[in-house]
């Protein structure tokens, strides 16, 4: 008889256990999605896994961020466990996200938990560049950010810049050093991009830094 009370005594706590954590990771889906901070840092004290993932396999943060829930995205940037480089299917990470949307707060701290400034392919400066935030792509600038870096088919922050119509995130750029010579696949410049889009105020920058860059780097002919 003692053998089966301790077999249903382990069994009501088994069941007990699993309805709290089934009735915990509701909590932390629905709070992701609708902006309940205080929610989350409540699961989190108590243990629960930032790292949680929703049906679809996404991480709580990139939840938060792709549902617009800034104040869920910055509980679980400061909770030390959560892992600030994770990645969606195309790649992008919590500080791309944050730089597109502009959300400067979030930034400064993710970079704070180290996340990467300077991920291969489609980077932070190209998500702020593509926006035109030019105090964004100062924050990630000043913690070095690669100025050229290039997406897979050669795509600059430069040239997302000029495709976002933003002169002062063009001038941003070219100021900090940006090289305007460099062309993508398909052999096109920033400047080509400007004038393809027929805007002059940007063209009108881009060649005059394009001469200075030349001024300072000047074409070394060989001996024939």
């Amino acid at each position: 008889m003692r053998k089966y009370f301790k077999y249903f005594l382990y069994l009501y706590v088994f069941i007990g256990y699993s309805l709290s954590n089934a009735g915990s990771y509701d909590d932390f889906i629905a709070a992701v999605t609708f902006d309940q901070p205080t929610t989350i840092e409540r699961l989190l004290a108590r243990g629960f896994d930032p790292n949680t993932v929703n049906e679809k396999g996404i991480p709580g943060i990139l939840v938060a961020l792709q549902s617009e829930s800034s104040k869920a995205a910055l509980a679980l940037a400061k909770h030390p466990l959560t892992n600030v480089n994770v990645q969606t299917s195309a790649g992008e990470t919590p500080l791309m996200l944050a730089a597109f949307n502009n959300q400067m707060e979030l930034a400064q701290l993710l970079i704070k938990r180290e996340a990467d400034v300077n991920k291969p392919g489609w980077t932070p400066l190209h998500y702020a560049a593509a926006k035109g935030h030019k105090d964004m792509m100062r924050l990630l600038i000043e913690n070095e950010a690669y100025l050229d870096s290039e997406s897979p088919n050669g795509t600059t922050p430069l040239m997302m810049a000029v495709l976002s119509n933003s002169p002062l995130a063009v001038k941003l750029l070219l100021e900090e050093g940006a090289d305007p010579t460099l062309a993508n696949q398909d052999h096109l410049t920033a400047l080509d991009l400007a004038v393809q889009k027929d805007n002059s105020q940007i063209a009108f920058y881009i060649r005059g830094f394009i001469e200075a860059w030349f001024i300072q780097n000047p074409v070394v002919e060989t001996a024939k």
